[in-house]
């Protein structure tokens, strides 16, 4: 009888850590380095960070400092492990998008199906559109150029 205590513990408990999944991102502290680029760039801003692994066999460390502009709009800023800043996502509303992805928008998906819309900036200096739809259930994200063009849309877990 004990034993089938410690069994059903056991088994118990292994559920729980399977609900954190290797998707979840762990709040971290990042290093100082990465700390005093974000402080220098944006001063004031209390961010909350965020570990995560990219690169083509996820050897890449990125911190990414999430925080408020101000009350209604929030933004990401994505640095390597060095300081160096790789992207900025601001949040915006659907008037700040280019005139031809508006179109496409209103063409494609209803109102209501539109969730975020950001511009992102990258390390480049190159500027996309990233809209977040939900349609049947499913999130994409919908990636337009700089000029508003559709690129190409994308399925997220």
């Amino acid at each position: 009888m004990k034993n089938g205590y410690f069994l059903f513990a056991f088994l118990c408990s292994s559920f729980l850590f399977a609900q954190e999944g290797t998707n979840m991102k762990k709040v971290v502290t990042p290093p100082e380095k990465v700390k005093y680029a974000f402080e220098k760039e944006y001063p004031g801003k209390v961010p909350v960070w965020a570990l995560e692994y990219v690169g083509d066999d996820n050897d890449e460390i990125r911190y990414e400092a999430r925080y408020n502009v101000n009350a209604t709009t929030k933004a990401l800023a994505i640095y390597d492990d060095l300081g160096n800043l790789k992207a900025y996502e601001l949040q915006i509303p659907l008037n700040k998008l280019p005139q031809r992805a508006q179109t496409y928008l209103k063409k494609n998906y209803l109102p209501n199906a539109i969730r975020e819309i950001a511009v992102v900036v990258d390390y480049k200096n190159k500027t996309t559109y990233e809209v977040g739809i939900e349609k049947d259930s499913k999130f994409y994200d919908v990636q337009f150029d700089q000029n508003g063009g559709f690129d190409v849309i994308i399925q997220k877990d």
